[in-house]
């Protein structure tokens, strides 16, 4: 790769690292993340981790789907921003 690699270039391969392993991502930027996976030694080293913990927890789980209830929390806990305000 001729272009230099740079830290926002890994900040976003990082942060987008499951929607990668989880095939989520429109081809083009699946083509980005893997290029830059090649290239970035850090970047594949955490990308290797995260494969493995979603393997080990696919492994771990019982294939029962989780209770409507507690899909629920989790979703909202995800998704809800929480601001503090300190004087």
């Amino acid at each position: 790769m001729s272009e230099q690699l740079n830290e926002a270039d890994c900040s976003e391969a990082l942060h987008r690292v499951f929607e990668y392993l989880d095939g989520e991502m429109e081809p083009a930027d699946q083509g980005k993340i893997a290029a830059h996976l090649a290239h970035c030694v850090e970047c594949l080293r955490q990308y290797d981790v995260d494969t493995m913990v979603k393997a080990m927890v696919k492994r771990s789980c019982a294939p029962e789907p989780a209770p409507a209830r507690l899909r629920m929390m989790v979703v909202q806990s995800i998704t809800s921003v929480e601001i503090r305000y300190t004087d």
